[in-house]
């Protein structure tokens, strides 16, 4: 009788296999179910709209093999997660400027990937403003993944498995730019990070109890930092010149190189600051190590220049004022940002 119930069992699964695995693409499409996009209570509006590319598990997992996938350069070796680490936020931890093929190196810091359907410009200068379009910028930067669109879509359509994954993913199951654009768009849509201390503390969860000194730096933060780094996203997503004198050898013009303004120059894309601790080196050229070298530029190292931003030229006086306590208070703040669950999420991890 047990042996007659294991061959009834095991005829049930191989009809269940084999109807999940024939060719018609309307069936892939059939077994696909949407994915819950969840907004955070203490979060601003979101501005992907997700009603024109609802993430669904397929077309999420399709985004994230993409994601991973080496194809998506011109030597078949750097993915967008190459310098974009889990564990770091998605940042190149520890590289200043981010190496991409044949060991060519940029000149800037690889921002996070996280809370991306909450903005609404990317990268340092705002070179696009939907995030469909954003992954257009590394794969054909010619010091990064170094690669054409076109090329990208004919290695993808040579792959018989790629063509079964947009097949399940997409109701046309076309591998064409449309698709390969919004299956990364739903793999980054879920990647939110709002589960830190600070989020807990905000929304009174356990597990958000502060201590004195970080209630003290949140308290700094909120009469110091705030202006720029607004919301639970920590940005208002302006460009702004905050004082960095240009780097040796560099002179990149930041905003300049998309609006063409000269009133643009050295501005540069307010960074969110959730997960920052993890996320050294800091700026958009990465040339301070440290939380305490950043404080201590605000604090005495801001350079004037004519696209300064006004509000860091306030009565007389460059920068920020912080004392050695402030600073030790908003760092023990800036640590609580820090969201665990998002840096181990197994769902974002490489397979």
């Amino acid at each position: 009788m047990k042996y007659s119930i294991k061959i009834a069992l095991s005829m049930v699964v191989l009809s269940l296999i084999f109807a999940c695995s024939k060719s018609d693409d309307t069936d892939y499409f059939a077994l696909d179910e949407n994915l819950e996009v969840s907004i955070p209570a203490n979060f601003p509006e979101m501005q992907y709209d997700i009603s024109r590319n609802p993430p669904t598990k397929n077309g999420f997992e399709l985004g994230k093999k993409l994601f991973y996938d080496g194809k998506l350069s011109s030597n078949g070796f750097i993915s967008c997660g190459f310098c974009h680490e889990q564990r770091f936020a998605f940042t190149h931890h520890g590289h200043q400027f981010s190496h991409g093929i044949d060991d060519l190196e940029g000149i800037r810091n690889a921002p996070a990937v996280q809370n991306m359907a909450f903005q609404s410009q990317f990268s340092w200068d705002g070179g696009t403003s939907h995030l469909d379009l954003f992954p257009i910028i590394p794969i054909t930067n010619e010091v990064e993944m170094g690669e054409t669109i076109s090329n990208v879509l004919k290695k993808l359509q040579a792959d018989s498995e790629y063509q079964r994954l947009f097949a399940s993913a997409f109701e046309d199951g076309s591998v064409n730019n449309e698709n390969f654009f919004k299956a990364l768009s739903q793999f980054m849509v879920m990647m939110i990070s709002s589960n830190s201390k600070y989020d807990k503390y905000v929304r009174n969860e356990p597990g958000g109890e502060f201590l004195e000194l970080e209630e003290e730096g949140l308290r700094v933060f909120e009469a110091k930092c705030a202006s720029c780094h607004k919301t639970d996203l920590f940005t208002d997503s302006a460009f702004r010149n905050n004082g960095l004198p240009p780097y040796p050898g560099i002179n990149d013009l930041g905003r300049t190189e998309v609006s063409g303004s000269t009133t643009d120059h050295y501005k540069f894309k307010v960074p969110s600051l959730r997960n920052v601790a993890v996320t050294a080196p800091y700026m958009h050229d990465g040339r301070f190590g440290s939380l305490a070298s950043v404080l201590n530029f605000y604090n005495s190292g801001v350079q004037d220049s004519e696209t300064l931003d006004p509000i860091l030229k306030q009565n007389g006086r460059l920068g920020i004022a912080l004392s050695t306590k402030e600073q030790e208070a908003l760092i023990a703040f800036l640590q609580t940002l820090t969201d665990s669950e998002f840096l181990n999420d197994e769902r974002f991890a490489e397979y």
